[in-house]
């Protein structure tokens, strides 16, 4: 977890992200709890604090189920700190929805995106499409090109993926692909069946692709296309059925006590610049119009399947249980 603010906050931000302290409410006209990887959360925040002068942001970064740990944490405690939430899934948010932690703000900036990617009621807005598909080491007898692909014998034992136990990702993956008719809990179980082994995260896949020890893996688009810029023996593949896709929301807490600068962050990662900001990090934008990041096909050609928010959270309990019976609990 880190805080990224002026040098002289740093000792505070290190005592407040070992629990030892709390942030005070005054120490910034934001604070922002995030899922992004530190450099993008700091691009994200340096842009904003760019077209709003005005405000400073104190920025919390950890992986979403720690994040919520902490913040749930804090709510118990009476204390939030965060104003606005930019973490990873639309789950997580329609869970602090119904728990009425989050304020419905109806963002002008809306009107440019397909309304399956906000709330209706304005608690979230997705920011980006970050989806999970293929990638393969360059050096593999097969050029997968569907999920099916994965489970035929010249894949035996030859694919990896990350485990929802643990993967905000792999469990909104694994609850979009078994949504598809055609795949099913009945795929998962002929992975399961034909080697594929599930642990960890999207970065320990990715490891062992390039590394060649795995010929296959399931992983979140982005980070096998930068590897790739680099030099690293991997392709990404778009799947023929579709793909599954986080969409890192935005939203507000209802505890906040700086309402009116996190409409305007809401607002800025919404808007035409923040999203040129996603896309330059390379991700892709979620707001329509936007040119896709270099290395990414045309956005009409990727097939983003369907996730409503709602169901998937009333089934996770039993599909992480499904899930654990085909592959066990690591």
């Amino acid at each position: 977890m880190k805080t990224l603010v002026s040098a002289a906050a740093l000792f505070t931000a290190a005592l407040f992200t070992a629990g030892l302290v709390a942030l005070p409410a005054s120490a910034a006209n934001l604070v922002l709890y995030t899922s992004q990887p530190n450099e993008d959360a700091q691009a994200t925040v340096d842009g904003f604090m760019a077209a709003n002068p005005d405000i400073k942001v104190d920025w919390v970064r950890d992986g979403t189920p720690k994040i919520m740990a902490k913040l749930q944490a804090e709510i118990a405690a009476g204390n939030p700190v965060a104003d606005v939430l930019l973490i990873a899934d639309t789950v997580t948010l329609e869970r602090l929805k119904q728990d009425g932690k989050l304020l419905a703000y109806a963002s002008p900036e809306a009107a440019n995106y397909d309304a399956s990617l906000y709330d209706k009621d304005g608690h979230y807005y997705s920011t980006k499409l970050i989806t999970t598909g293929i990638v393969y080491n360059t050096a593999a007898g097969m050029k997968p090109a569907s999920w099916q692909d994965l489970v035929k014998a010249e894949a035996k034992g030859l694919v990896t993926m990350p485990s929802p136990l643990t993967s905000g990702a792999a469990l909104i993956h694994a609850q979009t692909l078994t949504g598809v008719e055609s795949l099913g809990w009945a795929y998962y179980k002929a992975l399961a069946e034909n080697g594929t082994t599930a642990a960890g995260g999207n970065g320990a896949v990715l490891k062992a692709v390039a590394s060649g020890e795995k010929a296959y893996g399931m992983v979140v688009d982005y980070m096998p296309i930068r590897e790739k810029a680099k030099g690293a023996p991997v392709e990404f593949v778009f799947p023929a059925e579709g793909v599954s896709a986080v969409t890192e929301p935005v939203g507000i807490l209802a505890s906040s006590k700086n309402v009116d600068a996190a409409k305007k962050f809401v607002d800025y990662v919404l808007s035409v610049e923040g999203q040129e900001g996603f896309v330059k990090l390379g991700y892709i934008p979620a707001r329509n119009g936007i040119a896709m990041p270099e290395g990414f096909p045309a956005r009409e050609t990727v097939r983003v399947l369907p996730l409503d928010a709602a169901t998937a959270l009333k089934n996770t309990d039993a599909d992480l249980k499904t899930f654990s019976d085909h592959f066990g609990s690591n």
